[in-house]
């Protein structure tokens, strides 16, 4: 089987992108893992610090392992939004494929020398886990938003720089870069999302030459999607919107199954409402 490096490299050469999506709780694992496997591409999927709190680290991680080696089949589990060292040491111990760390809020210095020390010490324990970068504030947090959350990237200046990415590239020597081009973590209650900034993807993507990953993906159009993945996005990053179908299929098992206590049989209603934003999703980046 390929490894998670060989997969995204191939995904870049072949003009397409890996879908990474957000997992809290085992319905939504299995919701990914079918739509994934009916499709036969590859699937990242990602647990947050409190996600990965809720399900447990080493429980996530063998979780998806077991999947791997069960089906034979491409699935690996990337450490999401990884702010602290202590959350990253965690994540090499629980056996994670990959790791975020986020620095992408700190000053550019700052965020260079933490990131460095990140990739430093997750490759003298496991060279073969990727380092993942962040470099510009695109918010935080998977939910409905009513404005833009404060201290976001929106403006073109505050936008990643090519020259910018290239330099953090270097001196932390990250294998993935996820930079602020326009895309805001959650969703718009009742606005559209801001339109990436295409060309801004295309210089970065040929400063860097490493892989890019789109965070904030809910909401955004399927145009943006291709012409991102076009101008050198290969993952794409989607939890907001896994958030809002399983809850909207949980409403649907608990109302139609009023007097039901078996939680598999209610919930049987938000894994096929997840199934149904996974398959589309996956279909498109591919």
């Amino acid at each position: 089987m390929k490894t998670l490096r060989q997969i995204i490299t191939n995904a870049a050469n072949r003009g397409v992108a890996v879908g990474h999506f957000n997992v809290a709780e085992t319905s939504v694992l299995k919701a990914v893992f079918e739509s994934a496997k009916k499709l036969g591409v590859p699937v990242i999927i990602g647990t947050s610090e409190g996600e990965a709190g809720f399900l447990g680290r080493k429980q996530a991680a063998a979780l998806v392992r077991s999947l791997r080696e069960e089906y034979k089949f491409p699935i690996f589990i990337n450490s999401d939004h990884t702010h602290s060292f202590e959350e990253v040491k965690k994540a090499v111990a629980a056996g994670y494929d990959a790791i975020l760390f986020d620095g992408g809020k700190l000053p550019l210095a700052e965020n260079i020398r933490q990131t460095k020390k990140v990739v430093q010490y997750v490759k003298s324990k496991n060279k073969n886990i990727l380092v993942e970068g962040e470099l510009g504030n695109i918010g935080s947090g998977s939910t409905i938003r009513k404005e833009f959350p404060k201290g976001a990237a929106i403006k073109p200046e505050d936008l990643t720089k090519p020259e910018e990415a290239l330099k953090f590239v270097k001196a932390t020597g990250v294998d993935l870069l996820a930079p602020a081009v326009g895309n805001i973590h959650g969703m718009f209650k009742n606005a559209p999302e801001p339109a990436l900034d295409i060309e801004r993807i295309r210089a970065i993507k040929k400063a860097v030459k490493i892989p890019l990953v789109l965070h904030g993906g809910s909401g955004n159009t399927n145009k943006d999607f291709k012409a991102a993945i076009k101008a050198g996005i290969s993952i794409i990053h989607i939890s907001t919107e896994l958030r809002v179908a399983w809850r909207k299929g949980l409403e649907r098992g608990l109302r139609e199954n009023r007097e039901e206590l078996a939680p598999y049989k209610i919930l049987a209603e938000a894994v096929a409402e997840v199934e149904k934003v996974v398959y589309t999703k996956l279909r498109l980046f591919n």
